[in-house]
């Protein structure tokens, strides 16, 4: 699987890593994804999605049902 965020879509970012003598090479920024279970009110079961951490924090206040829909992803599937 890949390193994405399954509702916000979340990935790698390209960046440089510059030394003390300023030589730049390249490097990978990494999401802060995190496994997490969360409940599915109308499926009434618990869903398992791996998430950052900034969606984490809006899905508090948007609710799964609505960041699903705005991913186009269906909860059945998990």
């Amino acid at each position: 699987m890949s390193r994405r965020c399954e509702l916000t879509g979340k990935k790698a970012n390209n960046a440089m890593a510059v030394s003390h003598s300023h030589r730049r090479t390249k490097r990978l920024q990494h999401a802060n994804l995190q496994s997490k279970r969360v409940w599915w009110a109308g499926g009434n079961r618990w869903v398992r999605l791996k998430l950052s951490t900034k969606a984490i924090k809006t899905l508090e206040t948007k609710g799964l049902e609505a960041m699903a829909r705005e991913a186009g992803i269906n909860l059945n599937h998990y």
